[in-house]
Parts: structure tokens; sequence; C-alpha cells
């Protein structure tokens, strides 16, 4: 393959590919990443090519691993579906990405669909790997759906139920996302908890209330801890209820986190529950499919609170800059989208 150094509108230089190729995104070394042209196979029987219109940057989970800060123990575990290339570098790596069919079966061709497929200009996967976004949800909003399936998948292990009190810690997609579909549960009181206070309005466009951790009491019924921090974990542990559990979202990385299991956290006998997306809840799994809880995801994405997510957008060409920038938490975004549409 020939590639060539081009220049974009902005005077940024950006590596394409023979005519054909599609363009991806790489994370070549800790806090550095690049465009790449991509060979594109003829589509086989039992695929479809999808051209891409938006993918979402997973803000957490993508800044840890363009930092490098995948443990090793982890790397096979945490290997996204589509993903190339190995941990720690070079890596291709991304999971939210809504594209249109340029060429599949009649069913497929021309629908809006979502992939778990990294941040690419066009692709081709088998055709189970796609699930057709409904009608009526915005091809942008639909990159949530990895956030809003992770956000089921929470409220199954937290087995949230009507009229409860629910505490939610850290206002990142998933603490959010969280949050929406628990102030749908009826009766229930959602507060939602940051140290970044302009996640306040967030909150009220999300229908649910913001305090700040030194304002949190006590009096929850479910307590889920989204924050991705060490004190975000010890604040669940002091508003969690007697008897009660604390639901971590939060993925650390290579991390270590102290945990403060002295004073009463026996006495008042707390359990510590781990809630991971990569398989159904066990309080679901013998009845609900990953595919089936991918599909709800999607369906819950027809309720536009879930646009004050979508908090910044930037064309393809841009994707290495604000990869850098997220990772470096210089870019103030909940869920950064990119626009495979314009350069």
């Amino acid at each position: 393959m020939t590639l060539r150094v081009d220049t974009d509108s902005r005077g940024r230089s950006v590596h394409r590919g023979d005519p054909g190729d599609a363009m991806a995104f790489w994370a070549t070394g800790p806090g550095v990443g690049e465009l790449r042209a991509q060979p594109l196979a003829a589509r086989r029987e039992g695929e479809v090519a999808v051209r891409t219109l938006w993918t979402g940057i997973s803000r957490g989970t993508e800044s840890l691993v363009l930092r490098g800060a995948v443990p090793e123990s982890e790397r096979q575990r945490m290997r996204a579906p589509f993903q190339d290339g190995e941990f720690p570098f070079p890596v291709k790596y991304g999971y939210l990405n809504v594209g249109v069919v340029a060429d599949g079966p009649r069913e497929l061709a021309g629908r809006v669909v979502f992939t778990l497929f990294p941040h690419q200009s066009a692709f081709a996967v088998p055709e189970a790997a796609v699930t057709p976004v409904p009608e009526g949800v915005p091809p942008r909003r639909a990159v949530l759906a990895g956030a809003v399936e992770t956000a089921v998948n929470v409220l199954w292990d937290a087995d949230a139920a009507v009229g409860d009190r629910v505490l939610v810690i850290g206002a990142g997609m998933i603490g959010c996302s969280v949050a929406r579909l628990a102030h749908g549960i009826p009766a229930s009181r959602v507060t939602l908890v940051d140290v970044d206070a302009s996640k306040a309005a967030v909150a009220e466009r999300l229908g649910v209330a913001f305090a700040a951790p030194d304002a949190v009491g006590d009096g929850f019924d479910v307590v889920i801890e989204a924050s991705g921090t060490p004190a975000g974990l010890a604040l669940a542990l002091r508003a969690a209820p007697d008897d009660g559990e604390v639901v971590v979202a939060s993925w650390y990385g290579d991390r270590p986190v102290p945990l403060e299991l002295g004073g009463d956290f026996h006495s008042r006998r707390l359990t510590i529950r781990a809630s991971q997306v990569g398989a159904v809840s066990p309080r679901r799994r013998a009845h609900r499919s990953t595919g089936e809880r991918l599909a709800l995801a999607l369906e819950l994405l027809h309720d536009d609170a879930f646009d004050a997510l979508l908090s910044g957008s930037s064309p393809w060409t841009e994707l290495p800059e604000v990869m850098v920038r997220i990772a470096a938490g210089t870019e103030p975004a909940m869920c950064h989208t990119i626009d495979w549409a314009r350069a």
C-alpha cells in the first residue's frame, strides 16, 4: 500500500493511502496517536460494509488506553471486539461507532447501525455485529448506546426498584446514563454527585438532583460509584445504608485504590459489588443476551435528555489532537463525538 502525507485546510498532516482505503485512529505511544490508512477488503458473504457517520470517545477507558495504563493482567479481557494491535501500543481501539450500511442484505442496506468498532471511516463486519438504530434516534446520539448499555447493566446489578433513593457518584458518561435511567423508575429519587459544580446543569437536564461530595448525607437505598476516583469510592462506602452494598461501575486501570475497611465497615455489614459490561448481570443472565441488552439501550435513546451528554464534536482529521487533550484531562468533554462526514 502506498502512503502519502497531505495537509488539511488547517495545515495539519494527514496520512492517506490508496483510493478506497479507510482512515483509522491508532494509539502509538503514551499520549500519542495518529491517523493511518487501512486497506479495505471486499465484503464477503455474511458481512455488511459500513460507512461511518459518527464515533464517540469513551473518555475513561480510551484515556487509559492512550496513556498505556491497561494492566498486563487485563489486556486480554480489555480487548475491544474489533481491536487491531496489542496493548500497550500500537493499538486501534474503540467501540462507539454509528454508520450506514453501504453494502449488505436488503433488510440492512441503507440502515443506520451501531457497531462496536474503533474509530475508522469504513469497514466490513459480520451481519450479526451490527445493531440497527431505531427510527427516531439521531445517529449522533446513538453513539451513546455503549454508555447506556453499561448503565442498564449497572442498574440490573444494583437491583434498583420502585421508590428507591439512588445515589450516583461521578457525573461522567456512565454516571449520567445511570442517573437518567434510574430517574425513570417510578417514585425514585436520584442524586448525582460530582466535584465539578458545572455538572449541576447537566443533572438538571437529566431531571435529577445534584450534590457536591461534601453535601452528601445518608438515607440512600442504592449507591453506585462511577467517578473512577478513590475519593468517590470512599464517599460511596460512607453513604451506603447498613447491610447495603456499593455497586462499583468504575474501572481504575493500573492505579491502586485504597479501601476504608476499618471503622464501621464490618459492623454495618457493607458489600462492594463490581459491575462490568462484558457480560450480562448475573441477575438477568439466564434470560437476557448481550444483543438484547444493546437493542434495549438503543431504544432507550429515544429520550432526548441524553443529548446533555454530547458535549463536543470535531471532524475526523482532528481526532489525534482531541484524543491527546482528553487523555491529558485538558478537554472538558463528557462524550466528544467525531464527525466522519467532514474534514
